[in-house]
């Protein structure tokens, strides 16, 4: 035997846990909540622009 039909026929046996379509829907739900994680972070700077608008955009704080 080959080493091509020793690797085929050690792939033919192996088994997913579920049915494949589910690794896709796993990963549709994954980044719709990533992409909502995000879409929480929108704008947080406009916000919070009040905090910020007094200081030069340079003057970090650092003491530099």
């Amino acid at each position: 035997m080959s080493v091509v039909t020793l690797l085929a026929e050690a792939e033919a046996h192996v088994a997913l846990p579920f049915p494949a379509a589910v690794f896709g829907i796993i990963a549709l739900v994954v980044f719709a909540a990533l992409a909502i994680v995000v879409h929480s972070y929108r704008d947080v700077a406009r916000r919070h622009s009040q905090k910020t608008s007094g200081a030069a955009p340079a003057d970090h704080g650092h003491g530099h």
